[in-house]
């Protein structure tokens, strides 16, 4: 997964939080940050495969 659309579902999560927090839906505030880890964790392998290509391996 590309940076960009790790970067995206971590926005689409926040946003997601953000809506339940609003609503008192805690179900969806706990899916919004779900994605948000997911994101993050997307972009943070999306770095290191970055890293690797450029070192040459």
């Amino acid at each position: 997964m590309s940076k960009a659309k790790a970067k995206a579902k971590q926005v689409k999560g926040k946003l997601k939080e953000t809506a339940g927090d609003a609503m008192g839906n805690k179900g969806m505030q706990t899916e919004g940050r779900s994605e948000q880890l997911t994101g993050k964790a997307q972009e943070t392998a999306a770095k290191a495969a970055e890293r690797l290509k450029k070192s040459g391996r």
